[in-house]
C-alpha cells in the first residue's frame, strides 16, 4: 500500500473525498492528485527546456563567449544526457521507489539549473546541460507510470489527457517563452525560473508522494554490462541523429564508425537483456501487439510533434526573417489551440475507441501538415495560423490516443518498464524526425536549385525580364558593376525560391508518415476505452 491509501476498513466512516481505489482500498484522491500534479509539473518543466533555449541561442553564445559550433552542445548534450537515462528510470523508481527517485532527480535538476544559468564558460555550460539532461530524462518517464498505474480505469483518462498536453505543448511554448523570457530578464533567466517550479514540485511529490514502496533487492546483480551496453548504443545512435545530416551523413567518418557501433552495441544489448536474468530494461512489453504498434505510433508522434516544432520556426526565420519574438508568438498558435480543444478532445477520446482516436488524429495531423505542401514567401500569419490550428487537433488526439492504445492491454506490473521504452522512443522520434526534415530540406535545396537554375537561359522570356529589370535597379544605386550585381541578386532570389519548394517537400514527408501511422493504427488489437487491466496485474 502506498502512504495516500489506506486498507478498506481502516476507517469506518471515509471522508467523503475518499474513495475505493481499483483494488479495493480507500484512496484520498485530493493526496493523489497533489502529489501527481507534482510530478507533471516537473514533467512540463523538463520538456520545457528542451526547446526554450532554442530561440535565445545567439544571446547565450555572446554571454559565454561561444563558437557557433560550441553553441550547438548547449542544446545538443541536453538530448544525449536525457536519453541516456530514460530506460533506466524503470529499474531505479522499482529500487528507490518513485518518490525519493523523483525528488532526487528534481532536486539534481534545480542545481543544475542554477549552475547553468551562473555558466561563464562554455565548457562549464556544456557539463551544467549535460547534468540538467540527465535529471529531465529521469522525470518524464515516473509520470505516465504513475498515471497507468494509479488511477483506477475511469480516472486514467483525465491523467492521460493531462499528460497529452504537457508533451505536446511543452515542445511549443518552449521557443515562445524562451524569446520572450530572454528579451525581458536576460537569457540566464531560461534556467533561473526553473527554481520556484522546481521547489513546488519538490513539496508536493516529497509530501503526497507515496505511490509505491521501494525495493531494495533489485540492487543485487544490477547489469553493469547491460548499463554499459546500452549508454554506448544511445549516446552513439542520437549523436548520429544529431550531427548526421550537418556532416553529409556516412561521408563523414566519425559519423559512419559511431553509426555501426550503436548497430553493434543495440544488438549486443537486446540479446544482454533477453538472456540475463534480471534485465536493466524489460523487453517483455513488445510481445503485447498494442504496445508493439502503439510504440511505432508514439515513434512518429514524436516525429510529427518535434519535426513540426522545429520546421516551422526554421523556415520564419530562414525565409522569412522573423526575429525570435516573431517566431514565437507565430508558433504561440499551437498551444492557444492544444489548450482550447482539450475539452473536446478529451470528450471525443472517451467515446471512441482509441484506434479510432488514431486514426482520426493522424488523419487531421496529416491534413494540417500538408498545407505547408503549399506554403510560399507569402505567406503571412493567418497562413501558418490555419496550418497550426488543425495541427494542433490532430496532435492532441493522437498523443491521448496512443497512450491509450500502448498500455490498453499490459498488465500492470509492467507499466514502469512500458512508460519508460515510451518515453524514450519518442524522443527518439523526435531526433529522427529532425534529422530527417534537415536531410529533406538540404538535399531538395539543391536539387530545386538545378533545375530552377537551369530555366534561366536566353530563350526564357520571363527570367530575361527579370535579369533586365534587376540590372536597372543595380544600376540606379550606383553599382560599380551593374550585370555582375544583377547575376548576384537573381542568383540569390533563385536559391530562396528553392529554399521555399524544399520546405514544401518536407511538409509533404512530414504529412505522409503521419498517413502511416494511422493506416498502422487500424491493425492494433480493438480493447475498449475504459477497460479494466489484465486480471493478472498486480502491484
Amino acid at each position: 500500500m502506498t502512504d495516500s491509501v489506506a486498507e478498506p476498513g481502516a476507517n469506518a466512516a471515509p471522508a467523503r473525498a475518499q474513495t475505493l481505489g481499483a483494488d479495493g482500498s480507500v484512496v484520498d484522491w485530493p493526496k493523489i492528485f497533489l502529489g501527481f500534479g507534482g510530478m507533471v509539473a516537473g514533467q512540463f518543466m523538463a520538456m520545457l527546456d528542451i526547446q526554450i533555449v532554442a530561440s535565445s541561442l545567439s544571446q547565450i553564445q555572446a554571454g559565454i563567449g561561444a563558437s557557433a559550433d560550441e553553441i550547438g552542445w548547449v542544446q545538443t548534450i541536453y538530448l544525449l544526457t536525457e536519453v541516456l537515462i530514460m530506460p533506466l528510470t524503470a529499474y531505479l523508481t522499482k529500487l528507490y521507489g518513485t518518490r525519493r527517485f523523483y525528488v532526487v532527480a528534481t532536486i539534481v535538476f534545480i542545481l543544475a539549473s542554477i549552475a547553468t544559468g551562473l555558466s561563464t564558460t562554455t565548457e562549464m555550460m556544456i557539463v551544467t546541460r549535460a547534468v540538467q539532461g540527465l535529471a529531465a530524462g529521469a522525470m518524464i518517464p515516473p509520470v505516465f507510470a504513475t498515471a497507468m498505474s494509479v488511477f483506477p480505469p475511469e480516472r486514467r483518462m483525465t491523467a492521460n489527457i493531462g499528460m497529452g498536453v504537457i508533451i505536446t505543448l511543452a515542445p511549443t511554448l518552449g521557443p515562445t517563452l524562451g524569446g520572450h523570457l530572454t528579451e525581458a530578464l536576460g537569457w540566464r533567466w531560461l534556467f533561473f525560473i526553473n527554481v520556484p517550479i522546481g521547489v513546488i514540485v519538490v513539496f508536493l511529490v516529497g509530501r503526497y508522494g507515496g505511490f509505491d514502496k521501494p525495493d531494495p533487492s533489485l540492487a543485487k546483480g544490477l547489469d553493469w554490462w547491460g548499463v554499459g551496453l546500452m549508454s554506448v548504443f544511445l549516446l552513439s545512435m542520437q549523436y548520429v541523429f544529431e550531427e548526421g545530416a550537418g556532416h553529409a551523413w556516412f561521408q563523414n567518418g566519425t559519423i559512419l564508425w559511431l553509426t555501426v557501433l550503436s548497430v553493434i552495441t543495440g544488438v549486443s544489448f537486446i540479446w544482454r537483456q533477453l538472456t540475463y536474468y534480471r534485465p536493466i530494461v524489460s523487453l517483455k512489453p513488445f510481445t503485447d501487439r498494442n504496445f508493439a504498434l502503439g510504440s511505432v505510433m508514439s515513434l512518429i508522434s514524436g516525429l510529427s510533434l518535434f519535426g513540426g516544432t522545429f520546421i516551422i520556426p526554421l523556415f520564419l526565420g530562414n525565409v522569412l526573417r522573423y526575429n525570435s519574438a516573431e517566431v514565437g508568438n507565430t508558433m504561440l498558435v499551437s498551444g492557444l489551440v492544444m489548450l482550447g480543444c482539450m475539452p473536446i478532445t478529451s470528450r471525443i477520446a472517451n467515446l471512441i475507441n482509441p484506434r479510432v482516436a488514431l486514426v482520426l488524429g493522424f488523419g487531421v495531423s496529416a491534413w494540417g501538415v500538408a498545407l505547408g505542401a503549399h506554403i510560399s514567401q507569402n505567406w503571412g500569419f493567418w497562413d501558418f495560423a490555419a496550418l497550426q490550428a488543425v495541427r494542433a487537433i490532430g496532435q492532441m488526439l493522437t498523443m491521448i490516443g496512443s497512450q491509450q492504445l500502448v498500455m490498453s492491454t499490459l498488465p500492470i506490473s509492467m507499466m514502469k518498464d512500458a512508460s519508460a521504452i515510451v518515453s524514450l522512443i519518442r524522443n527518439v522520434g523526435g531526433a529522427i524526425g529532425v534529422a530527417m526534415l534537415t536531410t529533406v530540406i538540404g538535399h531538395q535545396a539543391a536539387v530545386h536549385y538545378t533545375e530552377l537554375a537551369a530555366g534561366v537561359n536566353a530563350g526564357n522570356a520571363t527570367s530575361v525580364g527579370m535579369l533586365a529589370g534587376l540590372t536597372d535597379m543595380m544600376s540606379a544605386s550606383g553599382a560599380a558593376d551593374p550585370a555582375s550585381a544583377a547575376q548576384k541578386a537573381f542568383s540569390m532570389l533563385i536559391r530562396r525560391e528553392a529554399l521555399v519548394l524544399s520546405y514544401a517537400d518536407a511538409f509533404y514527408v512530414l504529412a505522409l508518415s503521419c498517413l502511416v501511422a494511422g493506416a498502422l493504427a487500424v491493425f492494433a488489437r480493438p480493447s475498449p476505452t475504459n477497460a479494466p487491466p489484465p486480471a493478472s496485474a498486480g502491484h
